[in-house]
């Protein structure tokens, strides 16, 4: 079930920034929520294979990760013998694939609701960020994914896990069908995995709709609606706090889309 929370004020802002829940075996204050901000609320989730490709995307994605692979392989060597490795480093240099970002910290997609390519649109729309748990994906896992979870006492996978429980594409999508998807945590290849405490669902071909699946089969999910009228509010809230482009994207890239942003004459 999706649960709907509306965001109207900055005291309301805290029932997401606060989640995590006292734990008694560790006495302390822990979960495994993962968020996604997204600057349109009445976007839907999707994969940028997705959007990029539509009814084909499992038809072309081999071919875009064989010559993405064919050139990258003479910056990141080891992709070639990973086709989870192909698609996190693809990922990360902008090529559509069906894994979808999340972050462990609310900041960081809370940070990615309130920032817009053109400003003037912050005023214009509500945005959104999601939240789900990472604890009821595990458990929807088939059992063999489980297992390796167990092994290794984790319910966040990495590549070399998800490489001993399934070698291709295809293997990966008769396992998952559409009523399951791993969350897996990609290797650190640069500082912008890190600071964005990134992590990925990968979704397989046959879940055709990510918001149906959530709503189904989980009972944390949570849209937390964020109203349009408090977006500059929060955006220098996250900037006092020094949650900014020049975090999320270390370099002088970042630093210009900061800078840009800071001196925006509204």
């Amino acid at each position: 079930m999706i649960k709907t929370v509306v965001i109207e004020d900055m005291n309301h802002l805290y029932e997401l920034l606060d989640e995590q829940e006292f734990r008694k075996d560790l006495k302390r204050n822990r979960n495994l929520f993962v968020y996604r901000g997204q600057p349109d609320a009445t976007f839907k989730l999707s994969t940028s294979l997705e959007r990029n490709c539509g009814d084909k995307k499992k038809e072309l994605e081999p071919c875009m990760l064989r010559n993405f692979t064919k050139y990258a392989v003479l910056e990141e060597p080891s992709i070639e013998n990973s086709i989870w490795k192909q698609m996190i480093f693809g990922q990360h240099h902008g090529l559509p694939t069906r894994l979808l970002d999340w972050s462990f910290s609310p900041l960081i997609a809370l940070h990615f609701s309130v920032t817009e390519n053109d400003l003037k649109d912050m005023e214009m729309r509500d945005s959104v960020v999601w939240r789900t748990d990472i604890h009821e994906l595990h458990k929807l896992l088939p059992e063999k994914y489980r297992e390796i979870g167990k092994k290794y006492n984790t319910t966040v996978f990495s590549v070399d896990m998800l490489l001993e429980a399934c070698e291709s594409l295809d293997m990966y999508d008769q396992d998952m069908g559409s009523t399951a998807m791993l969350m897996i945590e990609p290797p650190s290849v640069d500082v912008r995995i890190v600071n964005q405490y990134s992590f990925f669902s990968v979704i397989p071909s046959d879940m055709k709709d990510i918001e149906g699946f959530l709503d189904a089969y989980t009972e944390k999910t949570v849209r937390y609606i964020i109203k349009k009228e408090i977006r500059w509010q929060i955006r220098d809230m996250l900037d006092h706090q020094n949650v900014s482009e020049r975090i999320v994207y270390p370099g002088l890239d970042g630093l210009s889309r900061w800078l840009g942003r800071h001196y925006f004459v509204r």
